[in-house]
């Protein structure tokens, strides 16, 4: 036995073009740094190239294959990305024995409220948990969101990972209930916030007397994993929606920026910007969460459908109406005070979202007292978070950790 410093990797979609996934990372390590500055840090990511570049981390690619998330026709393809489950398996445990720790910071990691093979992320999270329990690495589940899972072989691989985790916290109630339902013991397991909201935030801007801008945050929205079906109908209903809405505010004569929070996403909001075809119509470049609260900070009231969009909207405190695709999105709604102002994404009806937004920007002054109340909050929450994690990861005194000899 010798004393060496802790080895601590992150694991997660990350550097894929998902700004909610990075700034779930982000947050994490500037926790770590902080916390434990001696500390080695890696990533398993989708993305590691701009895990590298941008965080400074040297980081590993979570899938062996290269095209694991394009859809297969051809044999050799299909071939190659069956090949890549089995490499895989070696190339995470290789990983995962390395480290004392490995943190899986926030995001969905748990639910399929997006479309999801079972062989995708969740295969890899599974094998991560596995292996980390194979090797005595703790694996911890930092702050996640969950949700009910209708594909079998999904709900089983996310049931035993979460199973096989040393430590587990969620985002939400919902998501905690979720996994109980799923048959996974959540006595332990406690109830924080999402980690984006440990993130430095700009302050709103306070509105002028004239009526200011206002973001309108857009997906690329088919259903969930159990709508494959109706994917299109769904997502020609939302664009629909949103774009009579975005058209109705530029006639008006309100300035519209619209947002993205995936790589995805922006066909999405040129779509939109070319169907209304006003200049009072813009599509922000914002390539981080420090983008958009920079964006939503300077808007009179925000209108939005990805989460983290809302996160970001609520944290710096503009009022806020979401274009709700999940029980997350209403979940949280509710825990900053808002849940008067969802809309269903899947039923976007502009008249209606008109009225909500309406009522809204009669509210603001009131609105925004309230959301710096609750950040408070929600703030605490998440430095509790990371206190938990820290007793529950690193309970030994001072910055060093005894590593077992390699044999």
């Amino acid at each position: 036995m010798r004393e060496k410093p802790l080895h601590i990797g992150v694991f997660g979609l990350f550097g894929a073009g998902n700004s909610g996934n990075d700034g779930s990372l982000e947050a994490v390590l500037d926790h770590l740094r902080d916390a434990r500055p001696d500390a080695v840090l890696d990533a398993m990511c989708g993305g590691p190239e701009t895990v590298a570049t941008r965080y400074g981390i040297p980081a590993t690619r979570l899938n062996w294959y290269r095209g694991e998330y394009r859809t297969a026709s051809r044999a050799s393809a299909i071939a190659a990305k069956a090949l890549g489950k089995l490499v895989d398996v070696f190339r995470t445990a290789a990983w995962v024995r390395r480290h004392d720790a490995v943190i899986v910071p926030g995001t969905g990691v748990l639910e399929t409220t997006l479309p999801l093979r079972p062989w995708g992320f969740p295969y890899s999270l599974f094998l991560l948990c596995l292996t980390g329990r194979l090797f005595g690495t703790r694996v911890a589940l930092v702050s996640v969101g969950a949700g009910a899972i209708g594909n079998r072989p999904t709900r089983a691989l996310t049931r035993w990972s979460t199973r096989l985790a040393a430590y587990r916290s969620y985002r939400d109630p919902q998501s905690r209930e979720a996994m109980r339902t799923m048959g996974v013991d959540t006595a332990r397991d406690e109830v924080y916030a999402d980690l984006v909201f440990a993130l430095p935030a700009p302050s709103a801007n306070e509105p002028a007397g004239a009526p200011g801008p206002v973001c309108v945050g857009v997906m690329d929205f088919h259903g969930s994993n159990d709508e494959r079906a109706y994917a299109e109908e769904i997502h020609r209903r939302y664009l629909d929606g949103t774009t009579r809405f975005v058209r109705t505010l530029a006639e008006e004569g309100r300035a519209v920026r619209l947002l993205t929070g995936d790589e995805l996403d922006r066909p999405v909001a040129a779509a939109i910007a070319d169907a209304v075809g006003s200049p009072l119509v813009t599509v922000a470049e914002a390539a981080s969460l420090a983008d958009l609260m920079k964006e939503t900070a300077c808007a009179d009231s925000v209108v939005a459908t990805r989460y983290h969009n809302l996160v970001c909207a609520l944290k710096v405190g503009t009022p806020t109406l979401a274009l709700s695709y999940s029980a997350k999105s209403d979940a949280l709604m509710a825990e900053m005070g808002m849940s008067a102002y969802c809309h269903p994404a899947r039923e976007a009806d502009a008249d209606r979202l008109l009225e909500q937004f309406r009522e809204l920007e009669r509210r603001s002054a009131e609105v925004r007292r309230a959301l710096v109340e609750r950040n408070l909050v929600v703030a605490r929450r998440v430095e509790q978070q990371f206190t938990a994690l820290a007793a529950a990861l690193f309970p030994e005194a001072g910055h060093t950790h005894a590593l077992r000899e390699a044999p």
